[in-house]
């Protein structure tokens, strides 16, 4: 299932190597040379012993200065700092080429636009030494210092109204737990066993959550080993990324049908829903009437959710966001569903990926 992985050249300026390190940190990285450098001084903070974990940023082709930024905080890194870089070819090809170059015993993955508390990688190290855990995933979440749009899309992405149900937590039964790419990791011993990241562009980490559930390996959630998702800068990439998520479902479910849930379907039936009572309320009162009632429902769910996030951020400026954060993330993803479902599994034609430009924006 992996992906191909060759000529990937690589930068480390510690020589000789020293004593493998416990955990083997993976960043895949495309022209996010700005985010990278954040990310790395946050991992420079980490309250754990330096040489007990390395970082390698796997570049996926970077045009931007990159490679010349990290080459350039290698010698001033903490820790053992590694810089591979391959022809363009997707994250998952990038992760597949950072695990064929760690040493650890445990490899973790996050994307380049997170940050981390101190406390990240101790409460990560401490849960699964007690659990003894075979691969875990970790919650994000937001910082204080970031923009109102930002937190809006966070608060759309973590609440239970939105889907963010989906992407499902342990000692929850509405989803199951997948852990994601923007804060999972697994042993080698089980990297060994399932191989690496499969070829799906967007998806990619829920096929390969799935294989490790599979396998029968012991998946551990760490509640207090969150990292801060920067997410999308506005509001048409965060539609784009979510549509192609609704995308990805389908792609996933033509891999292996137990990748596609009821609950996962559920904004694809709002969207259908939605879209048909508009139409029929033109033609036919009851739908007129149907059509009020559903936007009154509409109306409270989002004054609900609008104090909701007032609550949890004491700034308003998020809240007033969310009237077009929520319907793009439950439409775009609907719509995403409802395309792909139509193509896929109605008119049986290959895999469909979505918004081509930029899979790491």
């Amino acid at each position: 299932m992996s992906s191909s992985t060759s000529s990937v050249s690589s930068y480390n300026s510690k020589k000789p190597e020293k004593k493998a390190p416990k955990f083997s940190i993976i960043i895949p990285s495309f022209n996010r040379a700005d985010e990278l450098m954040e990310l790395l001084n946050s991992l420079q903070e980490l309250r754990f012993p330096p040489v007990q974990f390395e970082v390698i940023v796997s570049d996926d082709g970077s045009v931007d200065n990159t490679e010349e930024l990290i080459k350039e905080k290698i010698p001033r890194s903490k820790f053992e700092l590694i810089y591979i870089t391959q022809k363009n070819q997707g994250p998952g090809a990038a992760r597949n080429a950072g695990m064929q170059k760690a040493r650890g015993d445990f490899f973790i993955f996050v994307d380049s636009d997170v940050t981390m508390p101190t406390i990240w990688l101790t409460n990560i190290d401490k849960m699964i030494s007690e659990e003894n855990a075979d691969a875990f995933g970790g919650p994000d979440t937001y910082r204080d210092d970031f923009p109102a749009l930002l937190k809006a899309i966070n608060y759309s992405m973590t609440s239970f109204i939105t889907t963010g149900g989906l992407r499902g937590k342990k000692g929850k039964k509405l989803a199951k737990f997948y852990p994601r790419s923007f804060n999972m990791g697994l042993s080698r011993t089980l990297w060994k066993k399932i191989g690496g990241f499969g070829g799906l562009r967007h998806g990619q980490d829920i096929e390969f959550s799935h294989r490790i559930i599979k396998s029968g390996a012991k998946v551990v959630f760490v509640s207090d080993a969150p990292v801060y998702h920067k997410r999308r800068t506005n509001l048409r990439r965060f539609y784009r990324q979510v549509f192609n998520w609704g995308v990805a479902r389908i792609n996933l479910y033509k891999i292996d049908e137990a990748m596609l849930e009821p609950l996962h379907a559920a904004p694809a039936a709002v969207t259908l829903l939605a879209i048909s009572v508009v139409v029929l309320s033109f033609f036919f009162q009851p739908f007129y009437y149907l059509l009020s009632a559903g936007i009154f429902l509409a109306v409270a769910v989002m004054i609900f959710s609008m104090i909701d996030a007032y609550r949890m951020y004491n700034i308003i400026k998020p809240s007033l966001l969310l009237p077009l954060v929520m319907p793009a993330q439950i439409f775009g993803y609907g719509l995403g569903f409802i395309y792909n479902f139509i193509r896929r599994v109605v008119l049986n034609k290959d895999e469909k990926i979505g918004f081509r430009k930029s899979y790491y924006k």
